[in-house]
């Protein structure tokens, strides 16, 4: 695991330094990869490419990058999992290796077989490969995108980097605004590929490679894409104990190739299906106790760490906890902005970055078990798309209209206030910030537009209120199996809320403590299998995931495992009213910053002021999304 950066300037005249740049670049990144530092440098073509590292496999200089064979050179981040495989073709091929690391056989790789050589590898990557004979640069990302890897074309020059923090440091920086990746970000909290913040700079597409040649011709191709894979995939005639058998093997695999480190392994553990059956199924083949670590919070509605907890005395694992206040909190938000360089709104990455510190404290690598709700069908999004929406769809236009207006008159605010009294709303407290967004919902005409409603946190009128130039965009050119509903609504998941927000909460956390995250079910063996299920196999009734939990009943008691879905979040709105009502205050005063975004002063102001004073429903998340997106202003707009 390490961080990349480099650029080539087609332009002759330069009037900065560029091994200077390129180092500035570089060790903007050192917090992913503290262990050593490279860089190199094509002075008649303007071109450099940097590597911070961070020693996982080989942890000798020989691992050392960048990483030299014949006229390539490579820098790499990441890792292939399977790399003795292609290392054993590239032997018999007559190839000889010097080092232990993946690395060295993805060069060699390319060597022998171009961009074809991706095909073999299973595993999170990013990397960058110059060919000094050809002249030709190539990128090229995993196929979920696991790994980030941003590109900036501009006025001849061309920039790559594992965070966008390493642009900052180039003189010929643009940091113009782009309105669509903004639009994106004040609805959902996130900014998915291929947009990115800045109008000149993108993220390269997951499953995909990028080239760019001395005619400044930029070419991307796609070498593997889920959406492809669910249009390809034709729905599976096997039983389901047939079905149970291959899964736990594909996972058993997965999760055993995730092992291989000359450094310890440990694994986040939540409590919850996904975590709970990694850690279940590595603690049983691996035959050793393994680390399991867990974040807490006071606020019993936020706190998962006591099922973790249990989890871990039944699979006698090494448990660790940590239990987040407050006043811990205050100290870290101002941090989330140097974090996640580009707008972030989701709250949990703050506890992410809390457990993965503990977890630094003990092992150099930590699994984690993202993915397992978008391929298995375990959000109750879903649910409420497969079993509610059908309903509602079938009533008659005057009764819809009528559910929706009854939707509108329920009052968040006095649910919330009034839940402790009155036992009977207790389980509406925390779904009171979605009647807004159902009452849209209901008005959708198809499931997949009742989902993308259901996925935002403002409505489009709302919107257009605050930001003017707002864009709205729910497209999908897939077309719906009505059995496999679940596995569309996962791949526009796996496209958007994994790529843009879960991948890079997970990665920008553990990279900053030097810890590297894997994701035994993001392997896209995984993906295509979970592609063939039919809906029945994934949800019955009211029990989402549902193949999973069977499988994780033959190793941990049901007991412990059923109970409604938690979620991983964190109390932002107790935050918002107490530890940064000053920062709000702030906030919506701030004239550089509206003017900044294009926002209607008197419209955020309104929403603010209803929003402390609790006077009329504002949802909380949104009002997060712009204090992460001041502070993100501040830290990269006005360099504070």
């Amino acid at each position: 695991m390490c961080r990349i950066a480099g650029f080539w300037d087609f332009n002759t005249d330069l009037n900065y330094d560029k091994k200077a740049v390129l180092v500035n670049m570089r060790d903007s990144l050192q917090h992913g990869g503290p262990d050593s530092a490279g860089e190199f440098i094509d002075g008649d073509q303007n071109l450099g490419l940097g590597h911070r590292r961070l020693s996982i496999l080989d942890l000798s200089e020989a691992g050392t990058q960048p990483m030299y064979w014949n006229d390539l050179v490579i820098i790499f981040n990441g890792e292939t999992y399977n790399f003795a495989e292609p290392r054993k073709r590239l032997k018999e091929m007559g190839y000889t290796f010097q080092t232990g690391t993946d690395t060295e056989v993805l060069l060699k790789g390319f060597e022998a077989w171009g961009m074809d050589m991706i095909h073999q590898f299973r595993g999170m990557f990013s990397f960058a490969i110059w060919n000094k004979t050809t002249h030709k640069l190539t990128l090229c990302r995993d196929r979920v995108g696991v790994k980030p890897l941003y590109w900036y074309w501009k006025d001849g020059l061309f920039m790559f980097g594992s965070e966008l923090k390493a642009f900052h440091e180039h003189p010929k920086f643009d940091k113009t605004i782009d309105q669509e990746a903004l639009s994106l970000y004040l609805q959902q909290g996130y900014i998915h590929y291929p947009h990115c913040i800045f109008k000149h700079a993108h993220k390269l597409e997951p499953g995909a490679f990028l080239e760019i040649d001395l005619n400044q011709q930029i070419k991307t191709s796609k070498y593997w894409d889920a959406q492809e894979v669910y249009s390809n995939s034709k729905i599976t005639t096997k039983k389901e104990p047939e079905l149970l058998e291959e899964l736990e093997d594909l996972l058993t695999e997965s999760f055993e190739l995730r092992m291989v480190s000359d450094v310890p392994v440990g694994a986040f553990l939540s409590g919850g299906i996904d975590s709970s059956l990694v850690t279940a199924l590595l603690q049983k083949k691996e035959g050793r106790q393994l680390k399991t670590f867990t974040i807490g919070f006071d606020q019993a509605e936020y706190n998962e760490a006591g099922h973790a907890k249990l989890i871990a005395e039944h699979l006698g694992t090494e448990h660790y906890e940590f239990y987040c206040t407050s006043k811990e909190a205050a100290e870290l938000i101002p941090k989330l902005p140097e974090m996640y360089d580009e707008p972030f709104g989701d709250g949990s990455g703050l506890p992410t970055y809390l457990v993965a510190k503990m977890a630094r404290e003990h092992v150099t690598v930590s699994l984690s078990a993202d993915g397992g709700d978008e391929i298995f069908g375990g959000y109750t999004k879903y649910e409420i798309a497969k079993n509610f929406y059908p309903k509602i769809k079938k009533m008659p236009g005057f009764m819809r209209g009528m559910f929706s207006g009854m939707a509108g008159m329920i009052d968040p605010l006095w649910l919330e206030r009034n839940s402790s009294k009155f036992p009977v709303l207790r389980n509406y407290k925390n779904i009171s910030n979605k009647f807004p967004k159902l009452r849209n919902a209901l008005k959708a005409k198809d499931a997949i537009e009742f989902f993308h409603i259901s996925s935002t946190y403002i409505t489009p009128k709302e919107l257009q209120k605050l930001y003017p130039v707002y864009q709205q965009r729910y497209q999908t050119a897939m077309e719906l199996d009505p059995q496999r509903l679940l596995s569309l609504l996962g791949t526009i998941d796996i496209q958007t809320y994994l790529e843009g927000d879960i991948m890079p909460k997970v990665d920008r956390a553990t990279m900053q403590v030097a810890l590297e995250g894997r994701d035994p079910f993001l392997d896209h063996k995984i993906i295509e299998f979970a592609m063939t299920l039919p809906d029945h196999l994934k949800m019955k009734g009211n029990s989402t995931k549902y193949l999973l939990r069977q499988l994780l009943f033959k190793h941990v008691p049901r007991e412990l495992i059923e109970r409604p879905k938690q979620g991983f979040s964190v109390p932002v709105q107790e935050w918002l009213l107490t530890i940064l009502k000053d920062d709000l205050e702030e906030m919506k005063q701030d004239q550089d910053f509206l003017t900044c975004f294009e926002f209607d002063a008197a419209t955020l102001q309104q929403w603010v002021d209803s929003f402390k004073e609790q006077r009329k429903y504002v949802n909380p998340h949104f009002i997060w999304f712009l204090y992460m997106l001041y502070k993100w202003y501040q830290r990269w707009i006005e360099n504070k």
